[in-house]
């Protein structure tokens, strides 16, 4: 089951409600000290602070956009997964028959085709479960929060072993040589070479067939290592950083920023709204909590999207997009509809 979660005002509220309740101590001490103990001296010029803030807005803005792209040229790879897969469907089927007139019977024909098929499948989930497995810089399980949010994502490669996903794929033999590799999915398209290869000797392919279909192969290694590229390559931890630190920075001055201007405000108001205008001051602790809640929420959210394939509610569905692809081939081999597996559900699931 794939479960995503809708990033909705009231979701992104519990998914930060220790630190917003963080920055609510870090604004109430300030203006405690600074209201009822009279201590005046804690404030600080809100130019400084400003242009604090106008770094800290450049770095989370390229923080967020560089997460972005990474998010987006996934999901375009894998849209290349799905259209060239259709086309491997596609050209086995039509490719694949009896050239030189042997002796040999439709349904083998059929059988040869479904292997090629089959074993596309396989690769498909060999290369689902690589981009599943989890990389030393991959921080969402590393905050208690995320970690909470995490549990309502049910993504198929948690439930079951790679093993298990390929029996139904695989011979026993290519079975046990793919999961003797560390590379599993480079093996599997290594056995689809071999295979058209031995069709091609056979006469079931022609020459000019045996080439398209190697350029197809081709074109799936590619696909394949733009997606490993991404999983592999983090996004550099430089920038990560610091922006994180610089949000912290920007989000502990602020309250010392604000609490005179608030206060100036309140002398004002204090002239025609006296009750107003003595506790007006005390508006500084909503106004810095949602301030920080603001920058620190972007900055975090750019830093869980900036790995793609982790298994968060922000990735791109390669679970659900190896499935369909699935469907669609075994729907073009005419299989028993009830011998064709769904799809996985998404749910829209907004508890945490």
């Amino acid at each position: 089951m794939y479960t995503k979660k809708i990033f909705s005002l009231p979701i992104l509220a519990r998914w930060t409600i220790r630190e917003t309740l963080l920055f609510f101590i870090i604004a109430l001490i300030p203006t405690i000290l600074y209201e009822v103990f009279d201590l005046r001296w804690l404030q600080v010029p809100w130019t400084p602070i400003a242009l604090i803030g106008t770094a800290v807005a450049f770095v989370v803005g390229f923080q967020n956009n560089a997460a972005y792209e990474r998010i987006w040229e996934a999901r375009k790879i894998w849209g290349g997964i799905v259209n060239t897969s259709k086309t491997w469907g596609m050209m086995v089927m039509t490719m694949v028959t009896n050239n030189e007139g042997e002796e040999i019977s439709e349904n083998d024909i059929k059988k040869e085709v479904k292997i090629l098929t089959y074993r596309h499948i396989a690769w498909l989930t060999a290369l689902r479960y690589a981009m599943r497995q989890a990389r030393p810089w991959e921080n969402f399980d590393n905050n208690k929060f995320d970690t909470k949010w995490k549990e309502g994502l049910h993504f198929p490669e948690s439930k079951l072993s790679l093993e298990e996903s390929l029996l139904a794929y695989l011979s026993e033999n290519e079975l046990k040589y793919v999961l003797s590799k560390t590379n599993k999915q480079t093996a599997i398209l290594y056995l689809q070479s071999m295979h058209i290869k031995t069709l091609k000797e056979k006469k079931l392919l022609w020459e000019f067939s045996f080439i398209e279909l190697e350029n197809v192969l081709k074109e799936f290694f590619t696909l394949q290592g733009q997606s490993e590229r991404i999983k592999n390559f983090p996004y550099p931890r430089q920038y990560s950083t610091i922006g994180y630190f610089f949000v912290w920075v920007f989000i502990v001055l602020i309250p010392f920023g604000v609490l005179p201007q608030f206060e100036d405000i309140g002398n004002l108001l204090i002239i025609n709204y006296p009750l107003i205008g003595k506790c007006f001051i005390w508006a500084t602790i909503p106004f810095a909590v949602i301030v920080s809640w603001v920058f620190h929420t972007m900055e975090r959210i750019g830093r869980v999207g900036e790995n793609p394939f982790e298994g968060t509610a922000t990735d791109v569905p390669i679970s659900t997009i190896s499935r369909g692809i699935e469907i669609d081939l075994r729907q073009m081999l005419d299989e028993n509809p009830e011998d064709i597996p769904l799809q996985f559900p998404e749910m829209q699931n907004t508890q945490m």
